[in-house]
């Protein structure tokens, strides 16, 4: 192996690993988020980080009905369920059309407004 493809590999290997640590880093951020919104909603914080039981409760604080979740398991209308999850868990705290948008495109962003904001949970509308 030549020094140039040495060094590659090296500039490859740490362009890798910084982009697992940005990715972990949101990962957690969207996590924390997330247990806050549920203890907000009166759920248990750690049901944020189950799989499937996370989205039966995000789905109950949204639309009352949590067995709805299984809608987003259907091809191509769970990205029209998922929009209207968050939409709805948007007003379910008492926020706009465009604050559910901001939690669908910039989710760890705004999940932690919703979570360490001023928001209350008044339940689904």
């Amino acid at each position: 192996m030549s020094s140039s493809d040495a060094m590659y590999t090296a500039a490859v290997a740490s362009i890798g690993a910084g982009y697992f640590i940005v990715c972990l880093a949101l990962i957690v951020i969207s996590l924390v988020g997330m247990w806050k919104v549920f203890v907000k909603a009166g759920k248990p914080g750690w049901a944020a980080i189950v799989p499937i039981y996370n989205m039966y409760c995000l789905f109950e604080m949204s639309f009352g009905n949590g067995w709805l979740f299984l809608l987003s398991f259907v091809p191509c209308a769970n990205f029209v369920v998922a929009i209207m999850c968050y939409i709805k868990l948007a007003k379910a705290f008492g926020k706009g059309v465009g604050f559910g948008l901001g939690l669908v495109f910039f989710n760890f962003i705004f999940m932690m407004i919703l979570g360490f904001g001023d928001a209350e949970y008044i339940g689904p509308q």
